[in-house]
């Protein structure tokens, strides 16, 4: 049996802002390879929680470990270089920019900021960026203004520039959200595809989706963690089933 690697953990993490305990004393671990979703009600702090991982919010207290470095107060372009990129729950595309240019343009920022001064590899940048655009189906889109396309073909570009950082993690903050069914399918298709080298966090309000395709599920709610398990032990989830399911 192949040895399990912890990518990811969180001590005691917390986020306050004023009076409201959005994250809330969260511990937590992600293990090398998984798809792991975390789900939960409007507000228990989902969103907040992968921002804290990713470095987009700093926490109040607590601690943050990737592949067994402490990264509690690295900046985001730091987390990125270590190997974390998100996607955002709302598109965060260049409309006036082509499908191309976007990619390039995450992948320049990234390289520019992390490269310590080397030489700047635009062969290298152009190969990430086809590589990425060709596995999330976009390559023949190339030259297209990204404003034009479809929602789930910008919600693609957007998984696209993550997977050109070469990312260990990726987070995806409701990447269904606005697909059609045939979307849906076919993003799922990404995801197992996705999982063969890099480990997969996502948010999801989509619950055939979220038994799909994940592994083990954690539960939020309040800013805190509800519950974990396989699919079938959340289903099966007394607590889960009164704050989130609604049975």
């Amino acid at each position: 049996m192949a040895a399990v690697t912890t990518l990811l953990t969180t001590e005691g993490l917390s986020r306050y802002f004023g009076g409201l305990r959005a994250v809330d004393d969260v511990s937590f671990s992600l293990q090398e390879g998984e798809i792991r979703a975390i789900i939960g009600p409007n507000g228990a702090g989902k969103t907040t929680f992968v921002s804290l991982i990713c470095g987009r919010v700093l926490p109040t207290s607590g601690r943050i470990a990737f592949g067994g470095r402490e990264i509690s107060g690295l900046p985001a372009f730091k987390r990125v270089g270590l190997g974390i990129a998100y996607t955002f729950q709302i598109t965060s595309i260049f409309s006036n920019l082509t499908v191309f240019d976007n990619v390039a343009l995450a992948v320049q920022n990234a390289m520019r900021r992390n490269g310590s001064g080397v030489r700047f590899d635009e062969r290298e940048m152009t190969r990430r960026v086809g590589d990425a655009l060709d596995r999330v189906g976009l390559s023949e889109r190339f030259d297209t203004k990204a404003g034009t396309l479809s929602y789930g073909h910008q919600r693609l570009l957007e998984v696209a520039m993550g997977l050109a950082l070469k990312p260990k993690l990726l987070i995806l903050d409701e990447p269904t959200q606005g697909l059609s069914d045939a979307e849906i399918a076919g993003f799922c298709d990404l995801v197992r595809d996705i999982a063969r080298d890099a480990t997969v966090l996502l948010i999801e309000h989509n619950m055939d989706v979220v038994m799909d395709l994940a592994g083990r599920i954690t539960v939020m709610n309040n800013g805190a963690i509800l519950s974990e398990g396989t699919p079938d032990e959340i289903r099966a989830d007394e607590a889960v089933q009164r704050a989130y399911l609604g049975t």
